[in-house]
């Protein structure tokens, strides 16, 4: 427990992540002809079949704060624990071609080639799990809600990969409530350049509460101290998705902000990791 009167916990920063040596993955995959779409796969050393985690980064959906590098470590430890890892890239809104639709056609694109892969790399799609952090935890369980995408829709697919579990760190589910809210780390024109402001409903198939409910289990794992993403995007968002009748569960972790949900040595990633083990 922490007293009043105690100091704050010291909470990781960016150059504490990315200033540690850095893993390499087995293969990359391009699936098209940006140098951001691409998937880096991590596979575990036996022979399988490996169970299959779908990886979304952040960074505010632009490519210049982040790219799936981001997510090397934390990928770098569920192979190590036998699961392959199939970490997607996107166009952010900052890159040609980003933005709507194409940062999602992007993320759509990246999760069905999975299926294309899955025999050549022993790859079990029984059970498909994403997780994401940041704006990639938006991402993520946007990719588990595109079967409730109207035809209407262009970003509307027939036979979308199935996801069977999400796991959102740190996430953003509701943009409409992103754009309204100054104090979060993204800022709020990112917003309108993501969902297509020139549209008579914008939010209706890129933010998360307009297609609850998703019939897709998750959970949201967010640090008591995140001064990125303020804590009450989650709460507001798990008391909602319940109301709809999603299985959707919140778990708090304390002394931690917004970097400690991605550094493998954290409790917040040992959390995660549980929650991912458990979905597989």
């Amino acid at each position: 427990m922490v007293r009043p009167d105690m100091p704050s916990p010291r909470l990781l920063t960016w150059p504490d992540l990315v200033a540690r040596p850095r893993p390499a993955p087995d293969a990359t995959i391009a699936y098209g002809a940006d140098p951001f779409q691409k998937v880096d796969l991590w596979l575990p050393a036996d022979d399988g079949p490996h169970p299959a985690v779908v990886m979304v980064h952040g960074g505010c959906w632009q490519t210049s704060i982040a790219d799936r590098t981001l997510m090397d470590w934390i990928a770098a430890d569920l192979r190590a624990a036998g699961i392959a890892v199939w970490n997607i890239d996107y166009r952010g809104v900052d890159r040609p071609g980003g933005g709507y639709p194409g940062t999602f056609d992007d993320a759509g694109r990246a999760v069905d080639l999975l299926r294309d892969h899955a025999a050549a790399y022993c790859l079990d799609l029984r059970r498909v799990v994403a997780v994401g952090h940041s704006a990639g935890g938006h991402l993520a369980l946007w990719l588990a809600a595109r079967p409730r995408l109207s035809p209407a829709s262009p970003l509307h697919r027939t036979e979308p990969l199935p996801i069977a579990h999400v796991i959102c760190l740190g996430g953003l589910p509701d943009l409409e409530a992103t754009a309204t809210s100054p104090d979060n780390g993204c800022g709020v024109e990112v917003i309108e350049r993501l969902v297509g402001s020139d549209r008579a409903a914008p939010f209706a198939d890129t933010s998360i509460p307009p297609l609850l409910p998703l019939g897709v289990p998750h959970d949201l794992v967010n640090g008591r101290e995140d001064a990125i993403i303020p804590y009450r995007f989650a709460a507001d968002y798990v008391a909602r998705a319940a109301d709809a009748g999603d299985r959707v569960a919140l778990h708090t972790i304390p002394a931690t902000g917004h970097v400690e949900l991605i550094a493998p040595e954290s409790a917040a990633w040992g959390a995660a990791k549980r929650l991912i083990l458990a979905a597989l």
